[in-house]
C-alpha cells in the first residue's frame, strides 16, 4: 500500500525544546502515569492548580523552541508528491498556533489536547486517519518518543519513524530510528 499521509507529533520531533519530564512529573506529584490523564482524573481546586503548572512549564518550552533542521524541507517534499500530513500533539492549542505561526508551518490537520484525544492512545491517530479517508497501512507516524510508538501501534499504524540520536531508547519496538530529518527524508523518499 502506497504512503499517502504522514502524522508528525510536535515537541522534539517538528520543534526541539528541552522538557524536563522528571521534574515536571515531580512538580505534579504523577509518578509514572500519563500526565494529561492524571491532571485529566483531577477534581477543584487541585485540578486547575496542577494544569498551571504543566502551562507555565509549556509556555517556557514554547518561548524556547528552535524549529528542528530539515523539517521544511520534508513538508515541502511531502506535499510536492501529494502525502497528506497531520500534526498530533498532547501540548495545547495555543502552543501550537503559536509555534505554527512563529516557523510558518502548515498541515492538513491538527489535534491537540482539547480535542480530547492524546497520546499514547491511537485515538487521536484514528481521528486523523477517519478525517483524510485513509486506512493505517497508508499512513505513517513521525515521532521521538515511546508515547508515538504506542499510539501508533494502538491505531494498527505499522511504518514508524522515530527521530532520535538514543536508538538504545528503543530496542525491541517495532520503529525505524533516525538521528536527523535528512536520513528521514532519504528512508521517505525511497517509499514515495
Amino acid at each position: 500500500m502506497s504512503l499517502r499521509g504522514l502524522i508528525f507529533d510536535l515537541d522534539g520531533t517538528v520543534v526541539e525544546n528541552d522538557y524536563d519530564w522528571s521534574r515536571i512529573r515531580d512538580d505534579l506529584g504523577t509518578g509514572q502515569t500519563s500526565i494529561l490523564g492524571y491532571l485529566d482524573s483531577l477534581v477543584e481546586p487541585e485540578r486547575s492548580a496542577k494544569w498551571s503548572i504543566l502551562e507555565r512549564h509549556e509556555d517556557r518550552q514554547t518561548r524556547d523552541s528552535v524549529l528542528r533542521e530539515g523539517i521544511p524541507e520534508l513538508l515541502v517534499l511531502l506535499r510536492e508528491r501529494g502525502v497528506a500530513t497531520a500534526l498530533v500533539t498532547n501540548n495545547s492549542q495555543s502552543n501550537t498556533d503559536f509555534l505554527l505561526r512563529k516557523f510558518g508551518l502548515v498541515f492538513d490537520i491538527v489535534i491537540t489536547r482539547e480535542q480530547g484525544l492524546w497520546k499514547p492512545s491511537g485515538a487521536p491517530f484514528r481521528e486523523v486517519l477517519t478525517k483524510l479517508g485513509l486506512e493505517p497501512g497508508e499512513c505513517a507516524v513521525v515521532g521521538d518518543t515511546l508515547f508515538d510508538v504506542l499510539a501508533a501501534l494502538d491505531a494498527g499504524i505499522e511504518r514508524i519513524f522515530l527521530l532520535s540520536e538514543e536508538p538504545e531508547r528503543f530496542a525491541g519496538f517495532p520503529a525505524e530510528v533516525f538521528p536527523g530529518v535528512d536520513d528521514l527524508i532519504d528512508r521517505l523518499d525511497e517509499l514515495l
